[in-house]
């Protein structure tokens, strides 16, 4: 097998049956991944924390027999924690911070067979919906490299679509998976809430919205990889039910005729980009040629008020992840450690009160129990994933006198004046104008994905968002599956790409 030639067309479970067939060896496969990354993943900046040498004597063990024995993967350098590599959550208070032990998700992809080969770029603490740190610099866009690769995700994303790897790892706490799919064309799944582990360092992150899962190019890889990292972890808080069959049995089957609602009207935000709502119409299209049933409808939602408990919430967390890496690392945290948005969001959150954090958490619990009853009458919701094409590099940060703003009220801890506002802040509005839909079901816990349907004239990729029942992942891998094989995307290469 001549890696250079066939290695970004195929995809982790095809390189994985070379491996067993004898075909190729997977310190091969380990060496042209790390070239990949050495050229593609640093001009787009996908590639934070290099783990070539380990990944090298690892590939030259008997690994175990996974699906995915020696396939080349990367890691989200954000909960994603492997021993003895670099873990910084895209901070520079993290900066020198080497963990001595594997988060409960990498023990089971390693135990799959894969092999780690490097950390991937991610916005810092997974906060914004874009990856432009002061740590790490931008993530480009495998598209456009003018563009965002999206986030958190972004360098999962970006690497997945460039053909350095054929999976990545990601987490998802209000799109952070769905997002750089979309920007990148690539296939992103969230699971089910408390699917996938977090342990053996946290129960939960983000009162159980964010959840661990992939970014891939192919439906199968990303059924597979569920598959080998779904089980229970002893001593969870919750796990959903389990699955009646394998993930990957499901993509094979074409689902029966289902009941779609489609949308393009934003739960959150107020305007759709002309590119998004075409590619959920000509979804919708599609859905209809292969047998589904395709109304117009949506669940109800007040999204001015649920975008300011999901705010509030946002913020205690994160003044309560800078708190708890303090204690961890031993190291006092002042403003010049973290970035703008993160250090004001904390600041927000030292001036909650626990009656409004309560209040704002039961708001965002009671309005998923009034989006539940919906899934009674349609099998999947389709919207947009994003209201935007790609946006542009340094197009949604804070900027200009919101900046300086944000800096001088951050500096002087004046959390009482920033709450009353950054409810009214344009870069936050701004935010959820872009993600008008992800993170509401993340709140409701039900699994969801953007599947790469749709470009637009200028070559940018647009994905589309299905959203299914909750614990329902198997219908979602069944309707990925047939669409996936009614409109391929694999053969799809970006102009930045190994």
């Amino acid at each position: 097998m001549s890696t250079i030639a066939e290695y970004g067309d195929l995809d982790g479970l095809a390189l994985a049956a070379l491996v067993r067939a004898g075909e190729v060896a997977p310190h091969e496969l380990v060496e042209e991944a790390i070239r990949r990354a050495e050229s593609v993943g640093a001009e787009l900046g996908a590639i934070v924390a290099p783990m070539y040498d380990q990944a090298r004597e690892l590939s030259r063990k008997t690994l175990p027999e996974g699906p995915f024995r020696g396939v080349p993967f990367l890691l989200k350098d954000l909960l994603a924690a492997a021993a003895g590599a670099p873990f910084q959550s895209g901070s520079r208070f993290f900066r020198g911070h080497v963990p001595a032990h594997d988060a409960e998700l990498v023990r089971r992809y390693r135990a799959a067979g894969l092999v780690p080969v490097a950390k991937t770029a991610t916005s810092e603490f997974g906060i914004t919906p874009y990856v432009e740190t002061r740590a790490h610099g931008a993530c480009k866009n495998p598209w456009d490299p003018t563009r965002s690769a999206g986030g958190s995700s972004g360098g999962s994303g970006a690497a997945v679509a460039a053909r350095i790897v054929p999976a990545a790892s990601g987490g998802d706490g209000g799109g952070s998976i769905r997002i750089p799919a979309s920007c990148c064309g690539v296939f992103g799944l969230k699971p089910t809430r408390g699917r996938t582990p977090m342990g053996p360092d946290r129960a939960e992150s983000w009162q159980g919205f964010s959840v661990q899962h992939a970014l891939t190019r192919s439906v199968r890889d990303s059924a597979a990889l569920l598959d080998a990292t779904c089980l229970p972890e002893p001593g969870a808080p919750y796990y959903p039910p389990p699955p009646a069959r394998p993930f990957l049995d499901e993509v094979a089957v074409d689902p029966a005729p289902l009941r779609v609602a489609i949308s393009t009207r934003p739960l959150l935000g107020q305007a759709v980009h002309p590119d998004c709502a075409a590619a959920v119409l000509g979804a919708a299209r599609l859905l209809e040629d292969l047998g589904h049933r395709v109304d117009e409808a949506a669940p109800d939602l007040d999204g001015p008020a649920f975008s300011r408990a999901f705010f509030a919430v946002l913020c205690a967390e994160v003044a309560a992840e800078i708190a708890h890496a303090a204690r961890a690392l031993g190291r006092t945290p002042t403003p010049d450690q973290f970035e703008l948005a993160t250090w004001t969001l904390a600041q927000i959150g030292h001036g909650l009160s626990a009656a409004e954090f309560v209040a704002a958490r039961r708001h965002l619990l009671d309005a998923a129990l009034k989006i539940g009853p919906f899934f009674r009458t349609y099998d999947v919701l389709v919207t947009p994933t994003l209201a935007e094409p790609p946006a542009p590099l340094g197009s949604l940060g804070p900027k200009g006198a919101s900046a300086t703003i944000m800096k001088l009220l951050g500096r002087a801890r004046a959390s009482g004046l920033l709450k009353r506002l950054t409810h009214v802040d344009p870069s936050v509005d701004q935010v959820y104008a872009y993600i008008p839909w992800t993170p509401v079901f993340n709140v409701t816990g039900q699994p969801a994905m953007s599947v790469p349907l749709h470009w637009n004239a200028a070559g940018l990729p647009i994905g589309v968002h299905f959203v299914g029942r909750y614990a329902d992942e198997a219908t979602l891998f069944r309707l990925a599956g047939q669409l996936e094989r009614a409109r391929p995307w694999a053969g799809r290469r970006p102009p930045v790409s190994a």
